[in-house]
Parts: structure tokens; C-alpha cells; sequence
């Protein structure tokens, strides 16, 4: 089966690169990459140019301050793992590095999905999952410098090794885990929610001590670890709230009164009204809107069957995560990117007998992957069109 994964993402990315060229064709001079971008400076580009940064740079002692007082953008913003690590492969050649590291651990997610999902949707239909992750929406991420791959790797190497009750390969995944992308105080909370469904079902499954132990330690590790980036710059620049303020300062860019402090959940719901707000709307639709969107995925998350057969702990990561986004994030341009995660989500699809669902699915992948790059890569020209 190794065999068949390494073909289906070998063709992917071959299509994503195809489509890469494509959109470099189409950019122009009103593009961030200019007219005629090579590969290279996609991989370099956006986000990919703040992990070089760090990689050479390293993070200021100071933070950079706008006119008005507030922190501006800084590096402090993007974990250090995938930076020095790219930075490690490529011998000195960051973009070298990083296309390295991110190809190797798309390649290896994959194989780890499958292994996953083969259990408990069968192996062919786990296939079709692997294949919707390799081709999908933002199978791009593959082949540029984000951390994305990275993360997801790990992601599926800790989910795994819960589902195996392998508990003690955590202590190693959740520290790198949590260094490359910030969201392993979703994980923190996926484990609690764990650990209260082997407690309640604990007469069905027998819920040894050392487990109990496990679940709650690596709950506080993984909690250690999400806020252990803000100690840290904090320690380096002197200002407690640094790494938070220094988040904020991407906020601005698309609200001009935005919070100078974070307030959990403010995010989405001042997102809502932003973007009903463009269209002319009132406030009310746009929080209308996000009560249905919160309710259509938890319905999806308790009701769906094809969901219901990944198991609970899917789901409870599913949710865990939803919950860290509408906390954390403002939703906009790059909140699809943010979703990969949920990853393991693929298998709903790919569970389907129909072949023609199937088929029709990977056709929505490719349309949907074109569409992201031509945005995000060939046109780039304005606020939503950021990766």
C-alpha cells in the first residue's frame, strides 16, 4: 500500500506543480511576485519569508512599534521549528530546505492518514482520503515554506499514537508539536476531553492507572508548552504580553479599531461583522450567520454517520480544534490554510461507496486547489487574496 500512497502523491505533485506554473504565467505586475515568479520565490513567499527570517535572523530583543504605540508585525509570530530545521536540511539554502521538509512531511502524513484511517473506514476507501489530502484545497502547502506540513505530520503522529493508547511517544511529539504552529493548547484540550470519555466509558474499555497518569500529565505538558512561547518572548523583549500584542498586529491590517489586547472569542465575532459589513449588512446578520456556521459543524461532529465511523477521538480533535479557532483567530483570507488540521476529517468523504462521489470529490480537490493557487500566488493583488 506504501507503494500506491507514494504514487497518488507523486502525481499531486506533479498537478500542484503544473498549477504553480500556471499561476505564474498569470501574474503580473500588480501581483506581490511580479510578473514571470519563479517556483522559488513562491516557496519564499508570505509566510515562507518570515520562517527564512527567523532562520537567518533570529527574533528581536526589542519589539517594533507603530506610530500609534501598538506592536507591529513581527518574527515572534511564527514558531521556530520549521524554520531552523529547513534551514538544517538545506545546508544554508533556506528555500532549498524548506521545500525539502515540507514535500518529505506531506509524503509521510500521508502515510501516517492512512494508517490511521484504514481501521475504521477500510483500506481503499483510506486511500481515497490520502489522495483528497494530497490533491485537496491546499495541497500547494506541500511545496512552499509553511509549517503546515510539518505540524500535520506530528498532528497525525500524536493522534495516532492516542488512538494506539500509545501514550508515551507524546512526551517527544507534543514539545516539537507545539514549537512549530501554535495550536497544541487545542491538542491540551483534546486530551482532556479524552480522558473524560475513557473515565465514562471505562466499563467498556478497562482505564488502567499509568494510562490515568499519562492523560493527565501530558495534559499539563501540552498546556506548559502552548504557553511557553509567550514566557519566552516575553523574557527576550521585556513585555509580557509580546507574543499576543505582536498576533494583534495582523488584525489590524484588516480591522482599524481592533483590541491593543487579546480577548478570547473577540476574533470571530468582530470577523462576522467585518465581513457582513462589506456588503452592506448590519451587525445582526453577520452574528446570525456565525451562530449557524458553529451549529452546522457541531451537528456534523455528533450526527453525520460518515464522520460518526472515524471514532470519537477524531471528532473530539475536530471539535477541540474548531473551539481553539473561534477563541484565537479572526477569520479571513487565511483561515482556510488554518483548517488543515482537521486533516483527518477526510476520511467522511473518502467513506463514501459511491465512486462516482468519489471521483466528483477529487475533481472538487483539483478545482478547489486551482483556484486557492491562481488567488493566492498568480493574482495576490489585494487584502483576501493572502495565504
Amino acid at each position: 500500500m506504501s507503494g500506491r500512497i507514494a504514487v497518488v502523491y507523486l502525481l499531486a505533485r506533479l498537478v500542484t506543480t503544473a498549477f504553480l506554473l500556471l499561476a505564474a504565467g498569470r501574474s503580473t505586475s500588480l501581483s506581490r511576485f511580479g510578473v514571470a515568479p519563479s517556483l522559488r520565490e513562491f516557496i519564499v513567499g508570505w509566510d515562507g519569508q518570515w520562517y527564512w527570517w527567523v532562520a537567518v535572523h533570529g527574533y528581536p530583543s526589542t519589539l517594533p512599534v507603530t506610530p500609534d504605540g501598538l506592536v507591529g508585525e513581527n518574527a515572534w509570530a511564527f514558531m521556530p521549528v520549521y524554520a531552523y530545521v529547513s534551514d538544517g536540511v538545506g545546508f544554508g539554502d533556506w528555500a532549498v530546505g524548506a521545500l525539502t521538509v515540507s514535500l518529505v512531511s506531506g509524503y509521510l502524513a500521508c502515510l501516517v492518514l492512512h494508517r490511521m484511517l484504514s481501521p475504521r473506514i477500510g483500506a481503499s476507501a483510506a486511500l481515497w482520503a490520502v489522495a483528497f489530502f494530497a490533491a485537496g484545497p491546499l495541497a500547494a502547502l506541500f511545496q512552499v515554506g509553511y509549517a503546515e506540513s510539518l505540524f500535520v505530520l506530528l498532528l497525525l503522529l500524536a493522534l495516532e499514537a492516542v488512538l494506539r493508547r500509545r501514550y508515551g511517544r507524546l512526551y517527544l511529539i507534543l514539545p516539537v508539536m507545539g514549537f512549530t504552529r501554535p495550536s497544541i493548547l487545542a491538542f491540551a484540550l483534546f486530551l482532556g476531553l479524552h480522558g473524560i470519555l475513557r473515565w465514562v466509558r471505562r466499563d467498556r474499555e478497562p482505564l488502567p492507572v499509568r494510562h490515568v497518569v499519562h492523560i493527565v500529565a501530558l495534559g499539563v505538558l501540552s498546556t506548559v508548552v502552548g504557553f511557553a512561547w509567550q514566557v519566552i518572548c516575553g523574557l527576550v523583549t521585556g513585555d509580557p504580553s509580546g507574543y499576543l500584542r505582536t498576533e494583534l498586529a495582523w488584525r489590524r491590517n484588516w480591522i482599524v479599531d481592533a483590541s491593543p489586547e487579546f480577548v478570547p472569542f473577540e476574533g470571530f465575532v468582530r470577523g462576522a461583522e467585518f465581513w457582513v459589513g462589506r456588503a452592506g449588512l448590519p451587525p445582526w446578520v453577520g452574528w446570525t450567520l456565525l451562530v449557524l456556521l458553529v451549529a452546522t459543524a457541531a451537528v456534523l461532529l455528533l450526527r453525520d454517520p460518515s464522520v460518526r465511523r472515524l471514532g470519537p477521538e477524531i471528532r473530539l480533535w475536530s471539535a477541540s480544534y474548531l473551539l481553539y479557532l473561534l477563541a484565537v483567530f479572526f477569520p479571513q483570507s487565511s483561515t482556510l490554510r488554518l483548517l488543515m488540521p482537521l486533516t483527518p476529517l477526510w476520511g467522511a468523504p473518502a467513506s463514501s461507496r459511491s465512486r462516482l462521489r468519489r471521483w466528483g470529490m477529487l475533481g472538487l480537490c483539483l478545482l478547489a486547489q486551482w483556484l486557492w493557487i491562481l488567488s493566492m500566488y498568480g493574482l495576490a493583488d489585494t487584502f483576501y487574496r493572502i495565504p
